[in-house]
């Protein structure tokens, strides 16, 4: 049997391809092989991969993951077709040699058993000898004289016409499978392939989004991601038809020549019609699909990573920080439901204020709202974005005034706040509560930290995506999982007041070890100590090397615990304190010690000058913040609702989408606006995300508003001075 080496080292071909170092890819693959996570290896192993970042060691990751998936297939493939004693020298070295996965099943597929076709019955019938003819193309003969022979009604062929027919199906499918005319194919729908759309002329009776999309075409190699996933919801839909074409009849007489078509022999007309049959029936709709799949998984990839650069930039989000903080969720039939939590994010309390029904009930709101900024004083008052958010602010401010508080007032998106109130991780936390209390406590903790409060959400439900509800799940799942993993180590964990779905996120520990931290704290109290963690039931050594670098305990003993400083160098910092004279205490938080260490000089075999910058940036502002500084937005107050915009105003905005078309802004009339790519900036923008990020406070200008579709469309150019 036809075996593959299991010394097999793929990390040669993964560095040629993503143009990376050997030893630093052979270290990547080592390091997740024993069962390293990537944020440890970016942050903790940068001397053994060379200084490879989280989105250079994610590359390996996945381009190994596909070449080991190649290697079974090849070995698959090559067992089988030895076990149907057809593998030969050629075969074997051109099966070796391929490295996609489209080229190696274009090769076996003569080899893989099939459903019954017509080339198999023409070929039980005794009519591969003709074919065989018609495809040498002999420069004499007469091909239905030579038909003639293999007419024989008991094999159901009843003469020489359906003799022909049959061995024209059985080279429509030789030629068809032939990896050379596949390529070809390929080939030309990569480069020439035209995407076409028509309408389904019984759905278009009334207005639809696809109205585009009813007579369209475009060049399939330059069709952006977000154009194609449309007109593919469009005909998941019912309401287009899509076809990508090329020139069949110029494909078809390319492929006779390759296959050996003589023009004016006497069997050309056989083989070209075969040739013609082929294509159109057996290639062309193999192809195209194969291309629809090639082109949707391109847009899938492209999609997620819009989406998963949105979301990053929403997780790290400015934190208001460790403040008690006032939370509406504004409601006018039910009512606004009022929150506040401590520091901590812990709930203090609840109440219903009603803002309709009357002077009374607007009298009695006044009296709740009071109460509850008198005697919780919060730093900042967050309110839901929803409808009717902008009124519910603009009646805090006034109760905030009348109590001479100087709280802050924040518009803060809702998106997934319903989500995460009808989850069980929200039943779990608050049992007791109704749902609208606990999407009131949502708003005013992502107040406090966006990061801690949204991965407790599905990030689909975050709604800062691109068609991501078309795109492949496990494609999605996995590289949000990624995003989310990356931005909870990049910011650190605090372990004594970290929810379970924040602590799931941190390399190493996974939901199941994150409930039975928080079931130990609960139990025992706050942990005192990182190495503290290794008492938890089920947390390991592996576990603690992986997660005690990502997090935090404020006010440990050992000021290390509430630094990036990973515990297996705490004995080097010591070390590093006793040269300077001081202990460890003393060095860290000292910048002007810090600074004063010659820290190349500690330099070791496992220790390189990249980890000491990290623990001299950690000694020197040990636990520090990568987010930016908080800064809440602002609205025009005589800009409210979608009728309140005119073309020609100037308004600011908080960007709260980008996908490749351009980006989406809040204007505080709980429509966005959108900024086409083409108006981002005075200067040609390609990708939006080079221009502008989620939560962005930007300048722009309207250009136009459609009150019935209920469209706001902006630009940030610079307004052109009048002549």
């Amino acid at each position: 049997m036809a075996q593959i080496a299991t010394s097999f080292d793929p990390a040669p071909r993964i560095a040629e391809e993503l143009r990376l170092p050997a030893a630093g890819v052979r270290a990547v693959a080592r390091l997740l092989a024993e069962g390293a996570t990537v944020p440890f290896i970016a942050r903790y192993r940068k001397e053994q991969t060379g200084g490879l970042d989280e989105v250079a060691i994610r590359a390996i990751e996945e381009k190994r993951d596909y070449i080991v998936e190649l290697e079974a297939r090849r070995r698959t493939i090559l067992d089988a077709i030895e076990a149907q004693g057809k593998l030969t020298p050629e075969l074997k070295r051109a099966l070796e040699a391929c490295r996609v996965k489209t080229d190696l099943e274009d090769l076996y597929l003569p080899y893989k058993a099939k459903r019954r076709t017509r080339a198999m019955m023409a070929r039980e019938r005794g009519l591969e000898p003709l074919a065989k003819r018609i495809l040498a193309q002999p420069p004499s003969g007469d091909p239905r004289r030579e038909a003639a022979p293999f007419v024989d009604p008991a094999r159901e062929v009843p003469d020489v016409d359906a003799a022909l027919a049959g061995a024209r199906d059985i080279i429509a499918e030789v030629i068809t499978e032939r990896a050379d005319v596949r390529t070809l194919v390929r080939a030309r729908f990569d480069c020439e392939g035209i995407v076409e759309c028509a309408a389904v002329a019984a759905k278009t009776k009334v207005p639809t989004k696809f109205e585009a999309y009813y007579d369209f075409t475009e060049r399939a190699k330059t069709i952006p991601s977000h154009r194609f996933l449309a007109i593919l919801r469009g005909e998941e839909e019912g309401i287009l038809r899509v076809k990508i074409r090329v020139d069949e009849d110029a494909l078809a007489f390319e492929i006779a020549g390759r296959v050996g078509w003589r023009r004016g022999g006497p069997f050309a007309g056989e083989l070209q019609a075969a040739v013609v049959d082929g294509t159109k029936r057996l290639l062309m709709p193999s192809i195209e699909s194969d291309m629809r799949a090639d082109l949707k998984e391109a847009s899938d990839v492209l999609a997620v990573k819009i989406f998963a650069e949105n979301v990053s930039k929403l997780l790290l989000a400015p934190p208001l920080g460790r403040r008690t903080v006032l939370g509406i969720d504004p409601g006018q039939r039910t009512g606004c439901k009022c929150v506040v939590v401590d520091d901590t994010g812990k709930l203090l309390t609840h109440a219903l204020i009603q803002l309709v029904g009357g002077t009374g009930a607007l009298e009695q709101a006044k009296r709740t709202l009071t109460e509850l900024v008198t005697k919780h004083r919060p730093f900042a008052v967050a309110v839901g974005n929803g409808t009717h958010g902008r009124e519910t602010a603009d009646f805090s401010r006034e109760v905030l005034t009348a109590a001479s508080s100087d709280a802050l007032v924040v518009l803060v998106s809702e998106s997934g706040a319903s989500v995460y109130s009808a989850s069980d991780v929200a039943r779990e936390e608050f049992p007791d509560l109704d749902l609208t209390v606990r999407g009131a406590i949502s708003i005013a903790r992502r107040l406090q930290d966006p990061l801690a409060e949204l991965v407790k959400i599905d990030p689909k439900a975050i709604g800062v995506g691109q068609y991501q509800h078309d795109v492949r799940p496990a494609l999605l799942v996995r590289k949000l999982d990624e995003v989310v993993e990356s931005c909870v180590n990049a910011v650190g964990v605090e372990l004594n007041t970290a929810s379970a779905p924040l602590l799931s996120r941190v390399a190493g520990v996974g939901l199941s070890l994150a409930k039975r931290i928080v079931a130990h704290r609960e139990k025992v109290g706050a942990f005192r100590a990182r190495r503290d963690l290794l008492k938890v039931a089920g947390l390991g050594p592996k576990a603690f090397e992986q997660a005690a670098g990502f997090v935090r305990i404020r006010g440990a003993e050992n000021p290390l615990d509430a630094s990036a400083v990973h515990p297996e160098r705490y004995s080097l910092v010591e070390r590093i304190a006793k040269d300077a004279g001081v202990d460890v205490r003393a060095l860290v938080g000292n910048e002007q010690l810090a600074a004063k260490i010659a820290w190349a000089s500690y330099a070791s075999g496992d220790v390189g000058l990249p980890t000491l910058e990290d623990i001299r940036r950690e000694v020197a502002k040990p636990g520090r913040d990568p987010r930016d500084t908080f800064e809440a937005p602002t609205f025009r107050d005589d800009v409210r609702k979608i009728e309140d915009v005119k073309p020609g105003m100037e308004l600011e905005g908080s960007v709260t989408n980008v996908t490749a078309f351009g980006a989406f802004v809040d204007l505080g009339v709980h429509q966005d606006g959108l900024v086409h790519v083409s108006q981002l900036s005075d200067r040609f923008v390609k990708d939006p995300h080079a221009v502008v990020r989620v939560g962005d406070r930007i300048k722009v200008r309207v250009l136009e508003v459609d009150l019935a579709r209920k469209r706001i469309s902006l630009t940030a150019k610079t307004a052109k001075p009048a002549s």
